[in-house]
């Protein structure tokens, strides 16, 4: 590569309108394939290797962020969705513009009219992009869409797999009408809205990171998961001004829970380990619990 920039590849393949450069998003995969090496050269002990990728990833990350980053704004390139979303979920964003970006982001998507404008990479990152950074709500808007462009969209079209194209008047030969590569969208509800996320330093899910989002206009939500470990449950609902949640953590797992609420039941404050403005961590060990939040 040029400058530790890359343009190999198909970018974001079929996008609804706005392109995105080849060059931007290839770069990105090439910043979190060396990040990757260097962590498993961490872990099998290869020293030499994990700092040789090491470098490799800050000199992509520099680079990167010195031609697409506007640092004033907080805007990337031509500042569409799968730009500033790629940016923020694959983590080359400098930590102290990361705060900017998702607004840009936010806002873009507003004023989209709250409906995707990505290709294939941006559908990857868009919602979790939106809802990792404080705009889960917005997020939740964009998946619950039902005309074009969007996921509903298909179903309200009387699809019931995921096709290869937004626009279903595409008459192609190549269009295939069964295709996973949309499909971010599934394993969203379980990590934004359910909260269920792996933890990288406990594979597995010998450790669970939960931080379930609690939508204003959702009255109810189940996510479960079989993992190695057993079934994990995570589900709540409204109940008045309180909402009750329930959780179930399967034997020989353990998990770390952050809670978006002003209190919590009288019974969870034992397993509190650290509290900010209107937010609870807490570590559980396997079991079920049920906690109601204010």
């Amino acid at each position: 590569s040029q400058e530790n920039l890359t343009d190999w590849g198909l970018g974001d393949w079929i996008p609804v309108k706005s392109k995105t450069p080849v060059e931007f998003t290839s770069s990105i995969y090439y910043y979190v394939d060396a990040t990757i090496l260097a962590k498993a050269a961490k872990i099998f002990g290869k020293e030499d290797d994990y700092i040789k990728y090491s470098s490799l990833a800050n000199k992509i990350k520099k680079s990167f962020n010195n031609k697409y980053l506007n640092k004033e704004t907080g805007e990337y390139a031509s500042c569409n969705q799968t730009e500033q979303s790629t940016a923020l979920y694959w983590g080359i964003v400098p930590k102290e513009s990361i705060e900017l970006v998702a607004n840009k982001l936010a806002e873009h998507v507003i004023k989209d009219k709250k409906h995707i404008d990505v290709g294939l990479l941006g559908s990857k990152t868009i919602l979790n992009a939106l809802s990792d950074n404080g705009y889960s709500e917005l997020a939740y808007e964009v998946a619950s869409q039902e005309t074009y462009p969007s996921w509903g969209w298909w179903i309200a079209n009387g699809l019931s797999t995921l096709p290869e194209n937004w626009d279903l008047e595409k008459k192609e030969n190549d269009i295939s009408n069964n295709h996973i590569m949309f499909g971010e969208i599934s394993a969203w509800y379980y990590k934004a809205i359910g909260g269920i996320k792996p933890d990288q330093n406990n594979p597995g899910f010998k450790n669970i990171i939960l931080e379930p989002n609690f939508i204003p206009n959702l009255n109810f939500f189940e996510a479960k998961f079989d993992g190695p470990q057993g079934e994990i449950i995570s589900s709540w609902k409204r109940a008045k001004e309180k909402i009750i949640y329930h959780l179930i953590i399967p034997p020989n797992s353990t998990a770390n829970l952050k809670l978006k609420a002003e209190s919590i039941s009288e019974n969870m404050i034992k397993y509190v380990t650290k509290k900010g403005k209107g937010v609870f961590y807490l570590n559980l060990g396997a079991g079920e619990y049920e906690i109601e939040i204010i």
